[in-house]
Parts: C-alpha cells; sequence; structure tokens
C-alpha cells in the first residue's frame, strides 16, 4: 500500500515528451543538448565504449567542461570495463567529474561483481531538459553497425520531472570524503509547465523502492480496459507480474508481447520460451523481433499510459540492479509509441501461434509449480545474495592521483 501511495504521489503535470528511436534519434539530441549546455551536465550509463560513439560523447564532455560547464558523470565500472587510461585523462584534465560505480578488481581476469550493477541511463541538462531511455553510449546502437545493430528507445522531456531527475543524480553522484557540495541550482525552471504530459520518474533500488517499476507496471495492467503492448529485451518476471498480465488478457483485454527472437544473449530467449505456454493459455499474443538483437525497454497500455527505461523485466533487473524508467499519461505519445510497436509487429516480428508452442513433456507439468515458486520468491532471494557494498570512486586527474579518495 505504501509503494502504491509512492507511485501516485510521483506524478508532475505540464511536459513536453519526445520518443526518440535508437543511436540515430538519442546521439543527435543528447550531443546538441550537451553543445548548447551552458551551467551543467549531469549523466549516468552502464556502457560507454571507445569507438566512434563514445568518442564522440568524450569531445563534446571535453568541450563544455572547457567552457566552464559543470560536467558530472557516472560510470558503471562493470558495464565499462575498458576505457583507456588515456581517454579517462583527457576527460579529467578538463574537469569533467567523472565517477565509476562499484569498481572491483578481478579475479584471474574474471569480473565477479555482476549483481547489482549500475543499470541506469539518464542525461539531465541545466535542470530543464532531460532523456530517459535503454541506449548506451556504443557504436552498435546504431544501424551502420551491421546486422548485431540493436533495436532501442529512449525519452526527451521537459518540464517539473526534470527537477526530480536533477535532484535524483546529484545524490547519486555525491563521493564521501571528497567535501564536495552542491550549488543551488534554478529549480525554478525546471518546475516550469512545458506541455500536456503527465511524468512519473522512477527509479529501482535496492532499498525502499526495490519493487518500485514492477508495481508500476502492475498497477497499470489491473486498470488496463482495452490493450497491453510491451516490448522488453528480457522477460522473465515474478510470479505476481505474469498473473496479472493473464488476468488482463482473460477480462479481454488484447495482450500483446515482443520478445528478442535474434537475442544478443542466447539464454534471454531460452528463459522467455518457458513461459509461453502458460502466457498464451491465457489469450496472450507473443511475437519475436528477428531482424536485430532488441534492446528496448517500453510499454503502451490503453494509447493513454507508457513507459520507456533501462528496466527490463527479468531478475537482474527487477529485483538486483539500479533502474530507471519514466512514466507517461499522454495519448500523443502513446500513439506514437503504439505505433511505431505494431510497425515493428506488421514488418520485423514472427507471430508465435498458439498451435506451435509444445504442451512440454510429460515432466513439465510437474516443475511448473517449482518455477513460479522461484519466480515468486525471487525478490526475497535476492537480498541474500553475497554482497558488498558498491562504492562510487571519483577518478581523478593525474596530479592529483596521490589524493585521498
Amino acid at each position: 500500500m505504501r509503494l502504491t501511495r509512492a507511485i501516485d504521489t510521483c506524478w508532475r503535470h505540464g511536459h513536453r515528451v519526445r520518443l526518440l528511436e535508437n543511436g540515430e534519434d538519442y546521439f543527435a539530441r543528447v550531443f546538441e543538448a550537451i553543445d548548447a549546455a551552458q551551467r551543467e551536465v549531469l549523466l549516468e550509463t552502464f556502457i560507454w565504449f571507445e569507438d566512434k560513439v563514445g568518442l564522440a560523447l568524450k569531445e563534446r564532455l571535453v568541450a563544455a567542461a572547457q567552457r566552464g560547464v559543470r560536467v558530472h558523470f557516472l560510470v558503471d565500472a562493470f558495464g565499462s570495463p575498458d576505457l583507456s587510461d588515456d581517454f579517462l585523462q583527457e576527460l579529467t584534465t578538463a574537469g569533467v567529474q567523472l565517477r565509476m560505480y562499484d569498481r572491483q578488481p578481478t579475479l584471474m581476469g574474471i569480473r565477479l561483481n555482476v549483481f547489482r550493477r549500475m543499470h541506469r541511463k539518464l542525461v539531465a541538462i541545466d535542470e530543464t531538459l532531460a532523456f530517459v531511455g535503454g541506449i548506451n553510449y556504443s557504436a552498435d546502437h546504431l544501424a551502420d553497425f551491421g546486422p548485431t545493430a540493436k533495436q532501442d528507445y529512449a525519452v526527451e522531456v521537459q518540464g517539473p520531472v526534470v527537477a526530480d531527475i536533477v535532484s535524483f543524480l546529484r545524490r547519486a553522484m555525491v563521493t564521501r570524503g571528497t567535501g564536495e557540495r552542491w550549488e543551488p541550482g534554478n529549480e525554478a525552471a525546471s518546475r516550469k509547465a512545458e506541455g500536456p504530459a503527465d511524468v512519473c520518474f522512477l527509479p529501482r533500488d535496492n532499498g525502499r523502492r526495490s519493487r518500485a517499476i514492477e508495481h508500476a507496471y502492475r498497477q497499470a495492467f489491473r486498470d488496463a480496459k482495452r490493450e497491453i503492448v510491451i516490448a522488453n529485451a528480457y522477460f522473465f518476471p515474478g510470479y505476481g507480474f505474469l498473473r496479472d498480465l493473464r488476468a488482463a488478457a482473460r477480462r479481454g483485454v488484447k495482450v500483446q508481447l515482443i520478445f528478442q527472437g535474434e537475442p544478443d544473449t542466447p539464454m534471454a530467449l531460452i528463459a522467455a520460451r518457458w513461459l509461453y505456454r502458460y502466457l498464451v493459455d491465457a489469450g496472450v499474443h507473443i511475437f519475436e523481433y528477428c531482424e536485430r538483437p532488441f534492446h528496448g525497454k517500453v510499454a503502451v497500455i490503453d494509447e493513454e499510459w507508457s513507459t520507456v527505461g533501462s528496466s527490463n523485466l527479468d531478475p537482474l533487473s527487477l529485483s538486483l540492479n539500479l533502474e530507471a524508467n519514466v512514466f507517461i499519461r499522454d495519448a500523443d505519445f502513446a500513439r506514437d509509441l503504439r505505433g511505431r510497436l505494431g510497425k515493428l509487429i506488421d514488418d520485423h516480428c514472427k507471430a508465435i501461434e498458439p498451435d506451435s508452442v509444445p504442451r512440454g513433456r510429460f515432466w513439465q507439468p510437474l516443475t511448473r509449480p517449482v518455477l513460479f515458486h522461484v519466480l515468486r520468491n525471487f525478490p526475497q532471494w535476492a537480498g541474500w545474495l553475497p554482497a558488498h557494498k558498491p562504492a562510487t570512486t571519483l577518478v581523478r586527474p593525474p596530479d592529483d592521483a596521490d589524493a585521498p579518495s
């Protein structure tokens, strides 16, 4: 009940929102916004590669810092393990405040800190403009990367919720022991109404908001009247999520799910297919996107409610990783997203016919209760996994390398 109230109170009114599809849209807008920044640039990402996209981002951040813009960037150390010393030095020497999330040594070349990653992809510019989505800073989000280029989405937002995103990013980036303080911001600018959309910014953490994103989805399922369309790269959610989705289908809501048909991680498809029989028996329609790897994390309901963000619908995202989505109530945005997903279904997906989904061998009905027991209890079990407390480390310029951190 407390979490439901938190979701209800996170909504802000008066936003302009714009859907961005793939790296072509996203990088162009983010780079343009960084180039125009006058006071502050805040970013978070899971993956940052030293390819043409990563280098282009670095050049813009260096230029922004050199003209006096405060630039703060939090990067997950597991997702971005190979940034060179020269690359990092150019950033820090220019004045970019670069932080690495949970930077840990390897054991015989093996990275062990695989759980509880900082998986968010956020940008905030001058307290007036923000970007939220699933797109990393790597060339594999561009079509010219080839057959393994990823299909993905993000949203650009202006309006009062930007203040929530900025406040969240500043808290996330404070590094203990540095003595840093944030200067008072221009909150009035970010609180200014910009358009008709209602927006809720909802991060997932391993504390009080550990199930925030999942509960926002489930609340929307229960309110759905006509249609639910979900497109998600990794789908293996908890039992309650599946139960609410099936209940919607059984009361006449048209439920359509788009999964990877050509996954970058084969296990993703294997896991999702474990659930196909359970879903199609309730009337859920399933499609596999087969043109290239699907990396999106989006949904639209009744052409009114939408979500875009970093959270997959699997145990890692719903129970372990740090994630962030925006939830949007705006008919124009929802119709845009629904239209694009409809085009994917019509032109690039293979429909999974119910008759083609195997009933399974004689032992599978016996194992299904075990599977759902795992799905029901995984969020609780995840808290028992061995874990250290991840630290955020400031990457210092060479002449300050010996200072305490």
